[in-house]
């Protein structure tokens, strides 16, 4: 697959770049010690390109293309057109001074997903955080923050809502232990607003919400931590698991370690309340309050 959608980010692009000179090069048999040495780079270098982590220079990419024997000129300006594209910075990159480098990968990622499945056991997640309670949670976690940096933060925030009603807005499946929404951040009228917008936010046909409720008695599935699932429009690039921790996150795109988040994701799912049902428990800790 030589083409990426026109909705795909960067990010996207510059991993199917990666799986795309990895098959090159091992039809050709060559190993990426060679492949690095062609190029003046590492063997280690070679693989991170291939796993898409690293940016591309034009010229490394078509010195690696002469050496996998490509020399169709259309493969060739397709191949480096695509080097152009995975290079264009973001506009989350605007944030570098309150985005860690590690999470500006996942918004990259984000940005690109045509599907994102979460499971969240502490907070709301970021996508679904309604304007007060976001200030809250951020306050909480950057005490030390300037007013000046924590309404940097909400705008950040604010960017990547805007995936939700986009034109191509992704599917987003929610899934959160009931102590999140029962949890109070910033009062009860912060509580209060983020649960009517959980509301209002489900009822969009790309959103699902469900809550694993608190009289669930079984062996959560969730108890391995909270973990987002993405996956892409393009067959070529694999769903990526991502783990945050706290100075920094993990990145799983193992076909087998996905899997089995897969696996956890859909037993979550058997097990939390039905959207409706999530909905009625909702409205019902609206009322109580």
């Amino acid at each position: 697959m030589t083409t990426v959608q026109s909705g795909s980010g960067s990010m996207v692009r510059r991993i199917l770049l990666g799986s795309q000179l990895r098959r090159l090069r091992e039809s050709k048999g060559i190993t990426r010690e060679a492949a690095g040495y062609s190029i003046r780079a590492s063997e280690s270098k070679i693989s991170r390109m291939e796993l898409g982590r690293v940016s591309f220079k034009e010229r490394d990419v078509a010195d690696l293309l002469t050496l996998y024997g490509i020399s169709d000129d259309a493969e060739r300006s397709t191949l480096l057109g695509l080097v152009r594209e995975a290079n264009i910075a973001g506009w989350w990159h605007g944030f570098g001074d309150v985005l860690p480098s590690w999470f500006q990968t996942y918004v990259g990622l984000e940005e690109s997903a045509s599907v994102i499945r979460s499971f969240e056991s502490q907070f709301v997640h970021g996508l679904l955080q309604a304007d007060e309670y976001s200030r809250a949670v951020i306050e909480l976690g950057h005490p030390d923050a300037s007013a000046e940096e924590v309404e940097r933060r909400l705008d950040l925030r604010h960017k990547r809502q805007k995936l939700l009603s986009g034109e191509d807005a992704p599917e987003i499946v929610a899934v959160m232990d009931e102590a999140v929404v029962r949890r109070s951040f910033g009062g009860a009228g912060v509580m209060h607003a983020q649960l009517r917008h959980l509301v209002e936010v489900s009822h969009q046909p790309n959103v699902t919400v469900q809550l694993l409720p608190l009289e669930f008695t079984g062996y959560s599935a969730g108890a391995s931590g909270t973990f987002t699932q993405l996956s892409f429009p393009e067959s070529d690039v694999s769903d990526v698991v991502y783990v945050e921790q706290l100075t920094g996150a993990m990145y799983i795109d193992k076909r087998d370690e996905v899997d089995q988040y897969h696996v956890v994701m859909e037993k979550l799912r058997t097990d939390s309340l039905s959207p409706a049902a999530t909905r009625e428990r909702l409205n019902g800790i609206l009322r109580a309050m």
